[in-house]
C-alpha cells in the first residue's frame, strides 16, 4: 500500500504539467493557460498559475497557435481584420492611432517629353523616358474613425534612373486617407530636379501575416511637364 501511495504522489506531477494548454503568440511568447473559449475576434483563457483569477481576453490575431493539453494543436494561420469595437464599449482596441510604418519603395517613371527636355536643359544630361525609383516610404498613421477610415501622412524619397548612371532625387509629402478595404488617396508637395509642385496618389494595401504591401500611382504635374510613377513596396509596424 505504501508503494503504490508513494507512486501516486510520484506520477501526480506528471499529470499535474500536462493537464494545461500553452499559448504562442505571434511575437514569440509562450504562455501557459487554461483556454476558455475561442471566438471570432477574441481568445478567452485564464492563467494556468492562478486559475481561481479572472478570464482574460487577448485579440485572435495575435495568437499564432494553441497546443492543448491532450497533446493536439491549432495554428491560427489567416490574421483576421483589426478588431473595431462598438460605440458603447471600449475596453479592446486593436487599432492604433498615431501608428508608424516604414518599409521600401521601388518601382518605375515615366517622364514626358516636356520634362526630359526641361532636365536636358537645366543640368546639360539627357535621361531616357523610362527610368527605375528606388526610396523609402515612411507612413503615420494620424487617427482611425469608428468605421474604420484611417488618416495618413506619408514622407517618401526616391531616387532615379540608377540604371542610367543619373542619380535624380525627389521628395514626396502626402496627406491622405485610407479606406476600410485599403483603397487609398494622397496629395502633397513634390520636389525634384525639374523644381518644386504637386504630386496626386492612389493605390491600395494588401496585408498578410501583419506586414503591408502598398501599391501606389502616382502623377506629378507641373509647368515642365509631368511625371507618372508606379511603385511597391511592403512595410511593418516599428
Amino acid at each position: 500500500m505504501r508503494k503504490l501511495t508513494l507512486l501516486l504522489l510520484m506520477l501526480l506531477p506528471c499529470f499535474f504539467v500536462q493537464a494545461q494548454d500553452v499559448l504562442l503568440k505571434r511575437n514569440g511568447d509562450e504562455i501557459q493557460v487554461k483556454v476558455q473559449e475561442i471566438g471570432l475576434e477574441v481568445i478567452k483563457y485564464k492563467r494556468f498559475d492562478n486559475l481561481e483569477g479572472p478570464v482574460i481576453s487577448i485579440a485572435k490575431r495575435d495568437v499564432f497557435m494553441i497546443k492543448y493539453e491532450n497533446g493536439t494543436k491549432e495554428v491560427f494561420n489567416e490574421v483576421p481584420p483589426a478588431y473595431t469595437p462598438p460605440a458603447d464599449n471600449r475596453r479592446y482596441s486593436y487599432e492604433q492611432e498615431n501608428l508608424k510604418l516604414s518599409g521600401p519603395r521601388i518601382g518605375f517613371t515615366i517622364l514626358t517629353d516636356k520634362y526630359r527636355d526641361n532636365i536636358r536643359e537645366d543640368y546639360d544630361t539627357d535621361v531616357n523616358a523610362f527610368m527605375t525609383q528606388f526610396g523609402w516610404q515612411f507612413e503615420t498613421r494620424v487617427f482611425t474613425l469608428d468605421n474604420g477610415v484611417s488618416g495618413l501622412f506619408e514622407f517618401v524619397p526616391l531616387v532615379g534612373g540608377l540604371e542610367q548612371g543619373k542619380f535624380l532625387p525627389s521628395l514626396s509629402a502626402l496627406i491622405g486617407v485610407r479606406g476600410t478595404k485599403g483603397m487609398e488617396f494622397g496629395f502633397g508637395p513634390n520636389v525634384s530636379l525639374a523644381g518644386a509642385g504637386i504630386v496626386m496618389a492612389v493605390g491600395t494595401n494588401f496585408q498578410s501575416q501583419g506586414v503591408n504591401f502598398p501599391v501606389n500611382f502616382a502623377f506629378a504635374p507641373s509647368k515642365d511637364g509631368g511625371r507618372f510613377s508606379l511603385l511597391f513596396g511592403f512595410n511593418s509596424r516599428r
